[in-house]
């Protein structure tokens, strides 16, 4: 078992920055990528970006740019820096770590207004 808890969001301007992070404990061990989504009220769920063990990064076309997903080994965190915030950033970011199957936190509310 994996747990994630996630934390950082909030409310913020437009143009405005916030930093989730996403800290992992239990059976870390072969965990081969941590990344987070997103979903809006009455939209579907979206991928924003991940970072595998490698350290290689992908990123949704909306919000290249503009976030940035890094990891602490040492601390067994994953962290997603969201710069240039706009409206439609606004959701519940929700943290997930894939082994063979995904592992997802509880999820943290993002509000940006206009």
């Amino acid at each position: 078992q994996v747990q994630l808890v996630e934390s950082g969001g909030g409310l913020v301007q437009a143009g405005g920055s916030l930093r989730l992070s996403c800290a992992a404990s239990g059976s870390i061990r072969g965990i081969n990528a941590m990344g987070w989504y997103r979903q809006a009220p009455g939209k579907q769920r979206e991928f924003v970006a991940q970072i595998t063990s490698a350290c290689s990064t992908t990123y949704a076309d909306s919000v290249k740019g503009r976030f940035t997903i890094s990891r602490d080994n040492a601390k067994n965190t994953v962290y997603l820096q969201m710069n240039s915030l706009k409206p439609e950033d606004t959701a519940v970011y929700s943290c997930y770590a894939f082994i063979s199957s995904p592992y997802w936190g509880q999820g943290t509310q993002v509000t940006v207004s206009s």
